[in-house]
């Protein structure tokens, strides 16, 4: 089921025991995130048991602070995710299909994370798996549902080194590039299906500068690929339609 308009309008919204307004969007197996500038005032999202692949496209959501992903099929999160809502604190991804750990490099963009939850991923077995979300996101208190002690974090910093001081196995991971941000790559693989259902969008003047003004404050490779990405799929990243629609060409 496509995440439309009306499918946003019509679900529950509520206040939930953290007294936060939640909209419930479980069990809908949505493929994709998208129209959520419809959710509006939103402070927790709850995704849980859909079909999504890829963490990302959201409008900007300074207001959200907490997402339920579990029991997804997620590999990766938009490098730049962190720009649209950031001030997440909040994050369960519990079964999912991430991988790597340089999966995980955009989570390094939340600077109020405190809990995260990656229970049931592939990632998890990485012996390093600890140590690198600490080093990416030191402002985790509790990770997997387990208190984070101050040995981790030393220990983080013997294997990974610091934000400013990074080791050398920490600036590998920090350059690997997630095959999933490919330019032109399909996003679940089907390379015939992306082709088949690719759009042109063709901005306005102004689109175009926002567009140029994002990818010259990217800070990654992975970063600009996935503006890049996005454009090519038919999709606006946030922050380049502010007003008005682009002119879409089916090819």
């Amino acid at each position: 089921m496509r995440l439309t308009v009306d499918v946003i309008q019509g679900s529950l919204s509520y206040i939930n025991p953290l007294l936060e307004r939640e909209l419930d969007l479980r069990g809908h197996k949505i493929p994709t995130i998208e129209n959520l500038g419809a959710a509006k005032d939103q402070d927790a999202i709850d995704f849980t048991d859909n079909d999504l692949s890829t963490l990302g496209n959201f409008p900007l959501s300074p207001r959200i602070r907490t997402l339920l992903l579990a029991r997804n099929r997620i590999t990766t999160i938009q490098p730049a995710l962190s720009k649209s809502i950031p001030g997440l604190y909040s994050l369960v991804l519990t079964e999912n299909n991430i991988s790597e750990l340089s999966d995980l490099n955009a989570l390094g963009g939340f600077k109020k994370l405190t809990h995260l939850v990656l229970m049931e991923n592939p990632v998890t077995r990485d012996t390093n798996y600890r140590s690198w979300i600490l080093f990416l996101c030191p402002t985790v208190r509790f990770l997997d549902f387990k208190k984070v002690k101050d040995t981790e974090r030393s220990q983080a910093k013997r294997v990974f080194g610091t934000a400013t001081e990074p080791s050398a196995l920490a600036s590998e991971i920090l350059g690997t590039k997630s095959r999933t941000f490919e330019p032109g790559a399909a996003v679940n693989g089907d390379e015939s299906a992306s082709k088949e259902n690719r759009v042109q969008l063709k901005l306005t003047a102004a689109q175009q500068k926002r567009l140029e003004a994002l990818l010259k404050k990217a800070t990654t490779i992975q970063e600009i690929a996935w503006y890049e990405k996005e454009i090519s799929e038919g999709r606006i990243p946030p922050g380049v339609l502010e007003s008005g629609s682009p002119e879409v060409m089916e090819e």
